[in-house]
């Protein structure tokens, strides 16, 4: 067997369940006996903001390499192999149809930071083509793509992590496993908020499609539409084809927090308010959103989203606040600090090392051990933070706000499978893709 086979063969049954693990052997004597072969070859599909964060992350860990990277903007392959250069020694192979760049089986795992509606099935594709993957919150571009998602994992045995890089916070997971412990009493609500000064996005003009942009890739699995000069880069957020608005952009991450501090799975009932409130331009979903959770039990979360308005609560633009009988815990990217209820502080945890909070990159430590997290789930079976069935679990809670805010009511859930209780709302369901595109378990 060659050492190219010999490795490829051992990073796979590693990824099906760690094999020493299942002969009795634990972890760490497991990852005594990994040597060379251990590396885990990277690639990178969306390689600007986020995509160039998770590059990095992957550098900071050992025995990795980064072979390839696909994008749909040939300009980002100079600026991007710069970065591959400096951080793995070598230059990356380019690609702009994923699909070419996953026939390549010395690639071990997937890096996705795409659009919105290209995670869910870019990670499928992955699975697919046997790699581990780690995708970007949100995975799903409507709640079929996390359910197929789930399915696929099941199916493929892959190791998938979703992005939501709090759940690898050392201060999130102790002041976690605080609550546990009673140090707040019986947690029964959250409230998850984000704020940021978002300028209008204008009215777009159908232009010619530049040189540098494959536009028919870009669009992929959705619908074809003429292309409009504020769609590329940022702004493709806002727009229901290929976005999934605020609430899964950024409230992703707050409620995934809540909802992990909480203890809770699937709501039984949703309802949203808010709409655009700030320009009058193409921005399709919502500027202003306030969601409420509900939950069998009692408990409750609140998401509230402020795009437009940069007023920070509790002197910070994004966090998790949880309250409990016996007090209160705010939790955020660079810490946990809990309160009694007579305002005492009762445990105060700073992290090490920062992380973006409100800019769009949102860079940093946090990436770090989110990825190695991934990895260790790769080499030695080690307990993922944010395991697909759990991330499609929080994303499934914002496509339930905006389907709430889309059809103007609340919405009466079936907690075991997140599935709505009339036809009307069954409708937002899942999506049309383009023919040819559909996405197959």
């Amino acid at each position: 067997m060659s050492q190219k086979q010999d490795r490829r063969t051992f990073i796979k049954k590693a990824g099906v369940g760690a094999v020493g693990l299942t002969l009795g052997m634990s972890a760490k004597s497991y990852a005594n006996i990994i040597g060379a072969n251990d590396r885990i070859n990277f690639a990178a599909a969306g390689i600007r903001g986020r995509g160039k964060a998770l590059i990095r992350a992957a550098a900071a860990q050992k025995n990795t390499a980064l072979l390839s990277i696909c994008d749909v903007d040939s300009r980002e392959f100079d600026i991007t192999n710069k970065l591959v250069r400096s951080t793995f020694g070598n230059t990356a192979k380019t690609y702009a149809d994923i699909r070419k760049m996953l026939e390549n089986k010395d690639i071990d795992a997937l890096l996705i930071a795409s659009p919105d509606h290209w995670h869910a099935p870019m990670a499928l594709m992955g699975m697919q083509a046997d790699k581990h993957v780690y995708v970007e919150k949100p995975c799903s571009h409507n709640p079929r793509e996390g359910e197929l998602l789930v399915k696929a994992q099941k199916k493929y045995g892959k190791v998938v992590q979703m992005g939501n890089q709090q759940r690898s916070a050392p201060t999130s997971q102790q002041g976690v496993k605080a609550i546990r412990e009673g140090i707040i009493g019986d947690v029964y609500f959250g409230k998850a908020w984000y704020s940021n000064n978002r300028g209008s996005i204008g009215v777009g003009k159908k232009v010619a499609i530049p040189e540098w942009l494959d536009w028919e890739l870009f669009q992929g699995p959705a619908p074809r539409t003429p292309f409009k000069d504020n769609y590329v880069h940022y702004n493709w957020h806002w727009f229901w084809n290929f976005g999934t608005g605020e609430i899964n952009n950024n409230g992703t991450h707050e409620i995934d927090i809540c909802r992990w501090a909480l203890g809770v799975e699937i709501p039984n009932r949703v309802s949203s308010s808010g709409g655009r409130y700030h320009f009058q331009d193409d921005w399709e979903f919502y500027d202003t959103q306030i969601v409420n959770f509900e939950y069998e039990g009692g408990k409750m979360i609140t998401w509230e989203g402020f795009s437009c308005n940069g007023h920070q609560q509790y002197n910070r633009g994004r966090g998790a606040l949880v309250r409990g009988t016996k007090g209160s815990m705010m939790l955020d990217r660079n810490g946990v600090i809990a309160y009694d209820l007579a305002g005492k502080v009762v445990l105060d945890l700073k992290e090490e090392a920062k992380s973006g909070t409100i800019d769009t990159v949102g860079a940093g430590a946090l990436d770090t051990y989110h990825m190695t997290n991934f990895i260790n789930g790769i080499k030695v079976g080690e307990k993922l933070a944010a395991p697909i069935d759990d991330g499609a679990t929080s994303n499934l809670h914002c496509h339930l706000g905006n389907i709430s805010q889309k059809l103007g009511r609340s919405l009466e859930v079936n907690p075991k499978n997140g599935r709505m209780k009339d036809k009307q709302a069954m409708k937002y369901w899942a999506r049309d893709y383009e023919p040819g595109w559909e996405m197959k378990v």
